[in-house]
């Protein structure tokens, strides 16, 4: 197999472990990943096995597969907010936000407004209230057809009033 041909087919298996995934085959979603990876390593598979590492409660095996997806391409967002989401998880509110500043800042990110809505949760957790309200801002700027985040805006714009 040629480079190309090998692409091919880390990105199919890629494919496949997600649908995978997204059905609750969590252990037949890692086995795809993994084949990927054997493939054609990709920022996408480190970030999406990691994803599902997550679900089973592995967070250091997340958080590896996070950095190792950020040596392959840096510039993938997903894996910034992820590490970020990993740490939130944790309460290590204040080691997240080194992380989801990356994802805002990544070239190569969707959905972008991720990063800012867990920004803003933190701050809201932190009763940074004023800095919450600038990150939903720009999350909801940069997806305005999400009710649910609308509704999180609003409700934050009232308790400040």
């Amino acid at each position: 197999m040629d480079a190309s041909e090998k692409r091919e087919r880390a990105t199919e298996l890629w494919q496949e472990a997600y649908r995978r995934q997204m059905k609750g085959e969590l252990d037949r979603a890692i086995e795809l990943y993994k084949r990927s990876l054997e493939a054609w390593p990709t920022a996408e598979a480190h970030t999406f096995l990691g994803w599902t590492y997550s679900f089973q409660g592995r967070i250091e095996e997340a958080t590896a597969e996070c950095l190792k997806a950020i040596e392959v391409d840096p510039d993938f967002g997903n894996p910034y907010n992820d590490i970020g989401c990993y740490l939130m998880q944790q309460d290590k509110l204040d080691e997240a936000i080194p992380w989801l500043e990356k994802a805002k800042q990544a070239p190569r990110y969707e959905p972008r407004q991720f990063p800012f809505m867990n920004l803003g949760r933190i701050y809201l957790r932190q009763g940074r209230w004023w800095d919450a309200l600038r990150e939903f801002e720009a999350a909801v700027r940069l997806a305005p057809d999400d009710a649910e985040l609308r509704r999180a805006l609003h409700s934050l714009r009232a308790r400040l009033n």
